[in-house]
């Protein structure tokens, strides 16, 4: 078999990547080669791949539920924003520059070629190519310069599958109206619909089905029961940010910088069964918590700046004082030194700006971004949050982050076998911790030791780890209960004769 399939939703988060995860994973289970493909992703979460080149998370996820090593080409535009109307646009892997809004607009028709190119490599070497859109193929004031949905599928000619997400209401409505302002060649690639996300007996929705297919004329392929999977977001758009406390006996909270990126970092930590994780916008909000993160940002300088003006200054310090274990990420890390600059403007039009003061480190902006994935082993032990720790421990990860970090006296915690260079900070008192190493938490023997010293502080029992031996041991398991359920509720052998154009 040879072809693609599209997966277009009638709006954002209807569960796109993870139908194309599913297929994914699927069409690798049945003994073909299936690679994932998005041309223009719009996401703060992403990586670094073997080569250095920085993509969406949601194709790295698709990549490793098809068996394969993720690749820049799965993804070939990357747009990072960086406020309300702009973006950083990252081409190849690799940052071109800001643009706002309707500067891209202009200029983006220029980059049809790099997704030809970045489409054509994958055809060559895959047997199918699942491609995911962006957001809802509606949006008819995008229409003239689409490059991510029917303007994509058309100049593939690529079929397409319509899903739409009951969870959030008005499912028919969604379908019926999508399918309704598409033109009439958009139309025609239209191959089949899907209902995700739904709760309840499905005997409740055949009577609607028979109706959709009748108005819309396209067969319903398949009603897609909610899953709940701990695989990585691609964006803001998540459940994980309403998360509520419970209780458990480790609390920790993570800041919700508007900003923020990758906090994929830290969904391995919902994965032990006395750990709450909990994002937190404003200062009431932080309890006491075992661990305080102070997560990746697209924009130091504005999140830094907006921390201070919303009260977290006196709280972060404080929490520090009391001996609480904060520790700072990417961004977060940058945050937690005495000073941010920014001569050249690289991220802000504020120069300067003091930051927590809790680690002896300068960090200076600068245009060109440090994208690399990182071998590294954990050198650090003490007599607090850390002495459970080896003397070797190693660290897989990687390193997205502007700028350079001037240390002053500092321990460095992290050798960078890779580089052959110290890493990150610990403070005197040994409960400060920051890092660049987006990922360390993936590290599920490092991780079960830092959790173990939370567990001594608080006067509870060590445990030892229940999880399987590394986090993408522990997603592999994810991904095939995801296929499981997609296949048993899509009509498989439909979607093949729709990928052979047989339909």
């Amino acid at each position: 078999m040879k072809g693609t399939i599209m997966v277009q939703g009638t709006a954002s988060s209807v569960g796109k990547s993870v139908l194309c995860a599913a297929l994914c994973r699927i069409l690798k289970q049945d003994g073909f080669k299936a690679a994932p493909f998005k041309s223009q992703n719009m996401a703060l979460n992403s990586f670094v791949t073997a080569d250095g080149l920085e993509m969406g998370r949601a194709q790295v996820s698709q990549a490793e539920a098809a068996g394969l090593a993720p690749q820049v080409e799965m993804n070939p535009v990357l747009l990072k924003p960086t406020s309300d109307q702009g973006s950083q646009v990252i081409v190849m892997g690799k940052a071109v520059g800001n643009m706002k809004a309707m500067d891209y607009m202009q200029w983006k028709e220029e980059l049809f070629p790099v997704i030809d190119r970045a489409f054509a490599t994958l055809s060559a070497e895959h047997d199918v190519i699942v491609i995911e859109g962006a957001g809802s193929p509606a949006e008819i004031n995008l229409r003239d310069k689409d490059l991510v949905n029917m303007g994509l599928a058309r100049r593939l000619q690529a079929p397409v599958l319509l899903a739409g997400d009951i969870d959030r209401g008005g499912v028919f409505a969604s379908l019926y109206g999508t399918v309704e302002l598409l033109l009439p060649e958009e139309r025609d690639l239209v191959k089949g619909l899907i209902i995700n996300k739904f709760r309840g007996d499905p005997e409740v929705l055949r009577p609607g089905l028979g109706q959709l297919e009748d108005l819309v004329n396209k067969p319903v392929l398949g009603v897609i029961p909610y899953i709940h999977l701990n695989l990585d977001d691609e964006d803001s758009v998540t459940d994980r940010f309403s998360n509520r406390a419970n209780d458990r006996a480790l609390k920790v909270q993570v800041i919700q910088l508007p900003r923020i990126s990758n906090f994929t970092d830290f969904n391995p930590l919902e994965l032990h069964d006395d750990v709450n994780l909990t994002y937190i916008r404003e200062p009431r909000e932080l309890n006491n918590p075992d661990l305080l993160i102070i997560p990746g940002s697209k924009n130091t300088i504005e999140d830094l700046l907006h921390l201070k003006k919303s009260g977290w200054e006196e709280p972060i310090r404080s929490y520090a004082a009391s001996g609480g274990l904060l520790i700072g990420i990417c961004g977060g890390f940058q945050m937690l030194g005495r000073r941010v600059l920014d001569p050249d403007g690289v991220e802000s039009t504020v120069p300067e700006v003091g930051g927590f003061d809790l680690l002896p480190l300068d960090t200076v902006m600068a245009a060109e971004k440090s994208t690399r994935q990182v071998e590294a082993f954990w050198r650090h032990r003490d007599d607090g949050y850390f002495s459970a720790m080896g003397d070797e421990e190693p660290l897989i990860g990687y390193e997205i982050h502007m700028g350079r970090t001037d240390y002053h006296g500092v321990k460095h915690p992290v050798y960078l076998k890779t580089l052959e260079q110290w890493e990150g900070a610990v403070s005197e008192a040994g409960n400060v911790f920051g890092t660049y190493m987006h990922g360390i938490f993936d590290n599920f023997s490092w991780t079960n030791k830092l959790l173990n010293g939370l567990r001594r502080r608080r006067g509870l029992s060590e445990q030892d780890s229940t999880l399987p031996g590394t986090y993408q041991d522990f997603k592999e398991q994810e991904y095939d209960r995801l296929a499981d359920l997609v296949r048993e509720n899509l009509d498989m052998e439909q979607v093949c004769r729709i990928i052979k154009k047989e339909v």
